[in-house]
């Protein structure tokens, strides 16, 4: 690999979007010298503005801090990288293939077809992208055969663990650092990029590139199945009269399962999580591993019934008659913190709703204009007030903190019918009976 001498370590971070965003500003705030690769040209211009090409928050702060600094700058040409660097971050996306529930790796494979002809010399080249297990000795095949470098290039895997709207602090003080490599220098140079949260005490865990492939998609279908299983138990709350939220705190005083991600609502979404849980089960198949396939089906089946089971409340609670029927849904984005609203259940249940006949107007903070393009034939209002004229129901789908703060009482005076669905389990439902509304929400008595 090659050495720096006195100067400080140089960080390519291939891919810009989210993952790369976060980890190109990260490594210039660890003082290293970063170029960040980004083809698309709006994104670029917004990078090189030191503005992210997202809604994160504390992210524009710290890529304008470091763009002004020097320290970091974004290219759209490889050539600019080729020797320069002396670790190369590859950060692109691996959304779902269409057709498929595998992986889609064709922009890997285009940082393969791009980089592997410029590097001449010794180098460590780091995937971070989430890629379904043996990817990485597929990458590294190619890069022994296409790199003038040959075998000299090494690769690692090192997986990122950034929870939307977290990303900041996830990025610059991990709960834990995965080093998946093949040599103790390459052990060593990771060691030098993550030194600052290492000192303080982001515990390391190194294994092999199989190990650190499996660990995300682990990381995120166990986090499926605690969802899944909590909203399985909300719906035995409903049948029962028990409280899920009560029964969530009683369960995550065992060490053994934890408080964490055991809330009921209407299941999980994002760009991450869904496509990286089916992915995981595609190549459990392709591994012959069915018991995986048979366990994390059932997950993702509970998931999607979350939301059909908040449409045929919506239902109910409009006396079983959708026609000229107004429904206001607060929330777009898949979770409060971010703009985006890929495979967002509130979004899956506005649509659904209004497929089914309903007038259905949507207010996000946020999301407003990622939302208008998924889903252009809703309705869009620039406030929770606006979006709740007229109402016959409410649905609370994102737990922003500014729907929590709404008053029930000024918000009555909108609406047609004071139905609220309190689907996060998150509003104050005695402040909202109290000012003359019906409260429901999964899994509550």
């Amino acid at each position: 690999m090659s050495e720096a001498t006195s100067r400080p370590l140089r960080i390519a971070v291939i891919g810009t979007n989210y993952l790369g965003a976060n980890t190109a500003a990260g490594m210039a705030e660890f003082g290293f010298d970063v170029i960040g690769v980004e083809i698309d040209e709006h994104r670029l211009k917004l990078l090189n503005d030191g503005k992210a090409p997202l809604y994160e928050p504390g992210l524009d702060p710290l890529l304008k801090k470091h763009v002004d600094s020097g320290r970091l700058r974004f290219t759209k040409d490889y050539r600019e990288i080729g020797d320069w660097a002396d670790v190369y971050f590859i950060c692109v996306g691996t959304p779902q293939l269409e057709g498929s529930e595998a992986a889609d790796l064709a922009q890997v494979n285009s940082v393969v077809d791009m980089l592997a002809p410029l590097l001449t010399k010794p180098t460590l080249v780091v995937g971070r992208s989430t890629v379904p297990v043996g990817t990485s000795k597929k990458v590294e095949s190619r890069f022994h055969a296409e790199a003038p470098a040959g075998t000299g290039v090494e690769i690692a895997w090192q997986p990122e663990f950034l929870r939307e709207a977290h990303g900041v602090d996830d990025t610059l003080h991990p709960d834990r650092l995965v080093f998946g490599v093949q040599s103790g220098a390459a052990e060593a140079r990771l060691r030098e990029v993550f030194a600052t949260p290492i000192s303080e005490g982001s515990p390391v865990v190194v294994c092999n590139l199989p190990t650190a492939e499996l660990v995300k998609g682990g990381a995120n279908a166990f986090l499926a199945t605690k969802i899944s299983f909590i909203n399985a138990l909300a719906e035995m709350a409903d049948a029962s009269g028990a409280d899920v939220t009560q029964l969530a705190d009683a369960l995550g005083y065992d060490k053994r399962i934890g408080r964490g991600a055991l809330n009921a609502g209407p299941g999980y979404g994002g760009g991450c999580l869904p496509k990286d849980l089916r992915a995981f089960m595609h190549r459990a198949g392709e591994l012959g591993v069915e018991e995986v396939i048979t366990l994390l089906r059932e997950v993702d089946d509970i998931n999607q019934r979350r939301r059909a089971g908040i449409v045929d409340l919506t239902h109910e609670m409009l006396g079983g008659d959708w026609v000229g029927k107004n429904v206001t849904v607060l929330g777009a984005a898949f979770k409060a913190g971010t703009d985006d609203v890929r495979d967002s259940p509130a979004l899956d249940v506005a649509g659904r709703i209004q497929l089914h006949g309903a007038n259905v107007t949507v207010y996000d903070p946020e999301a407003m204009e990622n939302a208008r393009r998924v889903r252009p034939t809703l309705r869009y209002a620039p406030t929770a007030l606006e979006a709740s004229r007229d109402a016959h129901a409410v649905l609370h789908l994102t737990e922003w903190p500014e729907f929590r703060e709404l008053d029930p009482a000024t918000l009555r005076g909108f609406v047609n019918n004071p139905v609220v669905i309190d689907a996060r389990l998150n509003l104050n439902a005695d402040a909202w009976r109290a000012a003359g509304w019906i409260y429901r929400a999964p899994g509550k008595p």
